[in-house]
């Protein structure tokens, strides 16, 4: 069954606050808004930058540096 509005927006809040703080998460909004910012667009732009080499190492990098533990994060 599909999220309703108000559960993916009190999932967001929630996940935003717990990992940057309430007024980081609001400024983070806040920017957004004004920016009439597009994650499809920015994602496409970033990802147009990198080779599929350099994607593969920031990913391998990444797991590294964050290695599954088998506990999932809850929101």
């Amino acid at each position: 069954m599909a999220n309703s509005t108000v559960e993916i927006m009190n999932k967001g809040m929630k996940c935003l606050t717990e990992h940057m703080g309430i007024v980081e998460a609001e400024r983070f909004i806040s920017l957004i808004i004004q920016e009439k910012f597009d994650y499809t667009k920015w994602q496409r732009e970033y990802f147009d930058r990198k080779s599929p080499e350099e994607i593969s190492k920031e990913a391998s990098a990444y797991e590294k540096a964050h290695p599954y533990t088998g506990e999932a994060v809850r929101l």
